[in-house]
């Protein structure tokens, strides 16, 4: 069996831990984790409106988008202005209760790195976002 990349092997634990820690709220709250996710990413990046933003940014498939922005239109936590989503008042206490199940698990997931160590981990993520820009934009 072939050894997974460290990197992607990071990424998968995460995203398996951060799953883990949200399902008992999305559980009581009735929400699929997508559902769940949507509601958090325009919460907490207010410059992106649209579902296909959701699709562009999150990369999360077009269909699922599709169905979870509808359940969370038809429970009153998102509501369309043409082409925008916005969270509704209804949505403000699971967005408040996501907000802080999100800081929880970064700060659990930061414990034990001392600041040095942090601030070199975050100047490494500009650096290599700097890089993927460039790329993007075909200055392989």
């Amino acid at each position: 069996m072939r050894e997974m990349n460290p990197s992607m092997e990071f990424a998968n634990k995460t995203a398996l831990a951060y799953s883990t820690v949200c399902k008992p709220l999305c559980q009581e709250l009735g929400l699929p984790q997508t559902a769940f996710d949507i509601l958090l990413f325009l919460a907490n990046n207010p410059a992106y409106k649209t579902a296909s933003d959701i699709v562009d940014v999150r990369r999360i498939k077009a269909n699922l988008v599709s169905v979870n922005v509808d359940k969370l239109v038809q429970e009153g936590l998102l509501e369309r202005r043409k082409t925008e989503l916005h969270c509704t008042e209804m949505a403000q206490p699971i967005i408040q209760r996501g907000q802080a199940l999100q800081e929880a698990f970064f700060a659990r997931l930061m414990q034990g790195i001392d600041p040095a160590q942090l601030r070199a981990f975050y100047d490494t993520i500009a650096r290599m976002g700097e890089n993927l820009d460039a790329i993007l934009e075909g200055n392989l």
